[in-house]
């Protein structure tokens, strides 16, 4: 996938639909402070390997925030999406599953890994990670997101995501890291 950008521009932010901009102001240790906070949604984010493939599926997409950083945008990144619905963690990520990389895995099958907070310096979010495996049988599309998301599923062999972690020509997230390095460890420890 390469997307062509042009004529990208910044402007002030007018009826945000999925994130907040607020001034906080607070005492700490007899101190008055303040700080700059983004409010965004809590989200969740699936590490997803393939048995027959010995590979993760994962996404490349446009982020513009990185675009901003490095004059491309693309990252790759964990199969993810934020929590804006009535539905439990699960039921996202298991809709996730399905909308972006195209595989249909019951509920039980997706484990939770843990959660933590992104963006600490900012914005503090919180997102809980899972773990599901999938086979050929449980494709039920090309994924690709909806709308109008373009995302390409990726399949990365598990021999290459030692040296994918530390390639700082791909843009990605601290989160794909850490669910890589969950997996190998899970591993050394059967």
């Amino acid at each position: 996938m390469h997307t062509k950008i042009k004529n990208f521009r910044l402007e002030p932010l007018k009826n945000a639909k999925f994130i907040q901009t607020s001034y906080a102001r607070y005492m700490q240790n007899g101190k008055e402070k303040s700080w700059e906070i983004v409010e965004a949604h809590d989200s969740v984010a699936i590490l997803i390997y393939h048995r027959q493939k010995d590979a993760f599926v994962l996404v490349k997409q446009f982020r513009p925030a990185v675009y901003l950083n490095n004059n491309d945008g693309m990252t790759v990144e964990l199969c993810a999406g934020i929590v804006d619905k009535k539905l439990s963690l699960l039921e996202i990520a298991k809709e996730e599953i399905e909308e972006e990389c195209g595989f249909d895995v019951p509920l039980e099958d997706i484990e939770e890994i843990t959660s933590f907070h992104t963006s600490v310096g900012f914005a503090g979010s919180k997102q809980t990670l899972y773990y599901a495996e999938v086979d050929e049988q449980m494709k039920v599309s090309e994924g690709g997101g909806v709308d109008d998301e373009e995302i390409e599923v990726i399949y990365l062999p598990t021999a290459e995501a030692y040296s994918f972690i530390y390639n700082e020509m791909i843009a990605k997230t601290p989160g794909l890291m850490f669910a890589f390095m969950w997996y190998f460890d899970r591993l050394s420890n059967r």
